[in-house]
């Protein structure tokens, strides 16, 4: 009886730690991020998610969804400032020629005619669908929209982004018992997810050839 609760004594710790580490590095990772899209921000919910989903849920997936929507909300009003900061200056800046350079020229036309069509909605879609936000947030920028009118579309854009690779997580996490195989489900399915575009796009201009 009193290994049982040493264990459970010495176990609350740890537990907490690893949360309290978890957390913490998952907001910074996401935010690095979003300002800097080279860092599979995506597979990393998807794997908190999978972590969340071996311990104490539904506390820590709600903890997991908070962290990862407010720091990719953050991250893309945070680069969208410096990329307006650069449409204002003569000069330009870094930060809107790194945007201006994961922009190909037919996507950021695509993205501006769907802005010009559906407003404010089309931002929900382009952080749901992979190297679409970077196009996005270039026609907003060109269109000259207020930080107001972006946050508006980016708020629910975040949400439903963190959603959707958390629930990609939790389908990899329920099909294993160890967290580590989850984890590598869960990415597995990640990289698939934003293949299939880039894919389905190539298919598509190899038949019309």
């Amino acid at each position: 009886m009193r290994h049982v609760l040493a264990v459970a004594v010495t176990s609350v710790p740890t537990e907490a730690t690893q949360q309290a580490l978890g957390y913490p590095s998952l907001f910074l990772l996401v935010l690095i991020g979003a300002l800097v899209p080279v860092i599979p921000t995506g597979a990393l919910v998807s794997s908190a998610a999978v972590v969340a989903l071996h311990r104490t849920a539904p506390f820590s997936m709600l903890m997991v969804f908070v962290v990862a929507s407010l720091a990719a909300f953050l991250g893309d009003m945070a680069l969208y400032w410096l990329g307006r900061r650069g449409m204002k200056s003569k000069n330009g800046s870094r930060w809107l020629a790194a945007i201006r350079n994961r922009a190909p020229e037919d996507r950021l036309a695509q993205a501006q005619t769907k802005l010009a069509d559906h407003n404010v909605a089309v931002l929900v879609l382009s952080r749901l669908v992979p190297a679409g936000r970077i196009p996005v947030m270039l026609a907003c920028l060109m269109a000259k929209w207020p930080m107001r009118r972006f946050a508006h579309g980016n708020a629910p854009a975040c949400l439903a982004w963190a959603a959707t690779y958390q629930l990609i997580g939790v389908l990899g996490g329920s099909l294993f018992a160890e967290p580590w195989e989850g984890v590598v489900a869960a990415v597995l399915l990640t990289i698939v997810v934003s293949l299939t575009p880039a894919l389905w796009r190539r298919v598509r201009t190899a038949a019309t050839r």
